[in-house]
């Protein structure tokens, strides 16, 4: 599971939530993992940059700005900003190829078009465009 905080909330949540149920994957690591369930919990800091950590022009965004709530409350993030994050990440990391087959069923799942490149980033539209042939492309089991 992937959380999007700032610096300035990873900090407060170790200094709340380390020690009680929480520990830190290693020591120093922006990663923590729940004590009584031993889940994992992989922080994205605001301002990083999603795959190779390199600066691109997509970058994970302040969640305070960027989230709204699910049916259930929680805040997420919007589809458009996942799929670009998605996106990107799986175009410049080669061990994040589950990226981009989550991009694949995001457009399955949500009947998205190929139109729907236009509310991405620049950065990310052709990739959008490759993988929407694929996922119209039906597993024999469809």
């Amino acid at each position: 599971m992937d959380v999007l905080l700032t610096a300035d909330g990873l900090r407060r949540f170790k200094e709340r939530w380390l020690g009680r149920g929480w520990v830190e994957v290693f020591p120093g690591s922006k990663a923590v993992r729940d004590t009584e369930e031993n889940v994992k919990i992989d922080i994205l800091l605001t301002g990083g940059f999603p795959g190779d950590g390199k600066l691109k022009p997509v970058a994970f965004p302040d969640p305070a700005e960027a989230s709204e709530a699910s049916a259930d409350g929680m805040p997420v993030l919007p589809l458009p900003v996942l799929l670009e994050l998605k996106l990107a990440s799986g175009m410049t990391a080669p061990h994040r190829l589950r990226d981009l087959a989550d991009v694949i069923e995001l457009i399955r799942a949500n009947a998205l078009g190929l139109d729907y490149a236009e509310r991405l980033d620049a950065y990310v539209r052709e990739k959008y465009r490759e993988l929407w042939g694929y996922a119209q492309i039906r597993r024999r089991e469809e």
